[in-house]
């Protein structure tokens, strides 16, 4: 099966970029990100599909963008415009997630 690893997260200022990515074992047809706050339920953040489509959660819309990077097989999440309240463990999987492949995602920190 599929196996996820996420990386790029970091403690940065209100305000603020980062770029995530997920490295996958192989190509799945949709590519989701989630985000878990501490003592919150795991939330979707965007998905893009094998095509290129793509939707957001109305919390990042305008924020955030998800694209594939073929050269290097990954999908990233470029943050802008970073908020206190984007802190959380950012996980990808695929949509609707699979309990199984939840990894151990990356940490993103937005505070001065």
């Amino acid at each position: 099966q599929v196996q996820y690893m996420e990386s790029g997260g970091g403690l940065v200022q209100p305000g603020g970029s980062l770029k995530l990515s997920c490295a996958a074992s192989r190509d799945t047809p949709i590519v989701a990100w989630y985000r878990q706050a501490p003592g919150k339920q795991r939330d979707f953040v965007a998905f893009i599909t094998n095509l290129g489509s793509t939707n957001y959660a109305d919390s990042v819309r305008g924020r955030f963008r998800i694209y594939r990077d073929n050269a290097k097989n990954t999908v990233n999440l470029q943050m802008n415009t970073l908020k206190p309240e984007d802190s959380a463990v950012y996980y990808c999987n695929t949509m609707p997630p699979q309990d199984a492949l939840w990894g151990q995602g990356t940490q993103v920190t937005v505070s001065t």
